[in-house]
């Protein structure tokens, strides 16, 4: 009786993806995928919402044959030989994932500073982003069911405050501001949907909760594929409002608060604070969601001997992996308050476009164990592949310091994972 009342149920679980998916991306990158494809920008969002939907059956196939915390790394490890390949992988999925909690928390003391009007004190913006990090590790360090239940409330929350603003937007919005689609030409779509791919991080931590949740046979396809269309139909209606509500210029001048400026012409100071809110849920759920799927991915990769033994260690009680939770948000908590927001969501775009590619390759090569077609794999794959590819073209032409910056870091965590390893066989 115990032991099932801790599960955690189908509504639940969607919130959980929709919760990771719908977080700070929406937020801070809207700015960018409307400078870039103009008012073609709800295409983006669409584009990449395909994507996530072709990964996202990859993943519910691979998590139902291979029942584990760990996820992406443990689908790597099945599909591939030499085992450095998914540990390597494991390690960018881990930074991948401490980059985008990352975001969401820079995010959250973004609208937080300027809902208590704290705009410019950059010592409030720091206080609220480390808040947030260090009260969604005590509610999961608590347990299992009260992540859960917290998380449906948030999502429940801040799921009714976009559709408000999207109804009553909608009513508002200026067909010049919509024409002509392609204003800005038809291959710029492709890189706004690269640049912002970050925003669909999220649906892939499901399966790393696959043995804590009720009846993973019939939830789990069903909890991947609707908390994506779900975000879908959110991103493709919120693009479509700030797009017909405000110009180009405008949301390039107020960047991550373009939602909130959005709502001003028909909402008035009182959108501002609405949307501000919105923010700050959906921040709040995606670094709980986020928080909950990494940690036990931590701890799986520890079991595989791919991370350090210590960040297997878990509570009796309950079995929550606290070490992993400890190490993985304190690391947040220093790259947050340190880093440039343009390198953090670039880097997160690419890692999961990368991973997703490697994910839908894996589900190719495994597609007679875990029953999938190949076109959809293969669909999938080419899909994110290009997307990754126009994402690099774009850092590259727009801002190369930052690519090279990119780089730089995937060579440190390769490296780190490589001096690992030689360590480990050393000891063998």
């Amino acid at each position: 009786m115990n032991k099932t009342s801790a599960r955690l149920d189908l509504k639940q679980m969607i919130a959980m993806g929709v919760g990771g998916m719908v977080g700070g991306g929406i937020f801070s990158v809207l700015g960018l995928a409307i400078a870039q494809a103009g008012h073609a920008a709800p295409m983006a969002f669409a584009l990449g919402g395909v994507i996530a939907l072709l990964t996202g059956y990859s993943y519910a196939r691979l998590g139902l044959v291979f029942r584990s915390d760990g996820g992406s790394f443990t689908y790597l490890e099945k599909a591939f030989k030499p085992h450095c390949i998914a540990r390597i992988g494991g390690w960018l999925l881990l930074a991948g994932y401490i980059g985008t909690m990352g975001l969401y928390a820079f995010t959250f003391g973004v609208y937080g500073t300027a809902m208590l009007g704290g705009n410019g004190n950059p010592a409030m913006h720091h206080l609220l982003e480390s808040f947030v990090l260090l009260l969604f590790l005590g509610i999961n360090l608590y347990g299992v069911r009260e992540t859960g239940n917290t998380e449906l409330l948030i999502v429940t929350a801040k799921v009714l405050i976009l559709l408000l603003f999207a109804v009553i937007g909608l009513v508002n919005i200026r067909q010049d501001h919509l024409l002509p689609l392609f204003n800005q030409g038809e291959l710029p779509v492709l890189m706004a949907a690269a640049l912002i791919f970050v925003a669909y991080e999220g649906f892939e931590l499901i399966p790393n909760a696959v043995n804590e949740m009720e009846d993973p046979q019939r939830n789990l396809t069903r909890a991947i594929m609707c908390s994506i269309a779900i975000t879908i139909v959110i991103y493709i209606t919120v693009s479509l409002v700030a797009v017909g509500n405000l110009l180009p210029e405008q949301v390039i001048r107020y960047k991550e608060y373009a939602l909130a400026v959005a709502a001003k012409p028909f909402l008035g100071e009182a959108g501002f604070l609405l949307i501000g809110l919105a923010a700050l849920f959906s921040t709040a759920s995606a670094i709980n969601a986020t928080m909950f799927g990494t940690a036990r991915l931590g701890s799986v990769m520890a079991g595989s001997r791919a991370l350090p033994q210590v960040f297997g260690f878990r509570r009796k009680q309950n079995d929550i992996p606290w070490v992993s939770l400890l190490i993985i948000t304190g690391i947040t908590l220093v790259f947050v308050n340190t880093s440039d927001l343009t390198l953090i969501s670039s880097f997160a775009s690419a890692t999961f476009l990368s991973v997703f590619a490697a994910i839908n390759l894996s589900a190719f090569r495994l597609r007679k164990q875990i029953g999938i077609g190949m076109l959809t794999t293969l669909i999938g794959l080419l899909l994110s592949a290009a997307s990754l590819v126009a994402l690099l073209v774009y850092l590259w032409q727009s801002d190369a310091a930052s690519l090279v910056k990119l780089v730089l870091i995937y060579a440190g965590v390769i490296m780190a994972e490589l001096l690992f390893s030689i360590g480990l066989f050393s000891r063998e």
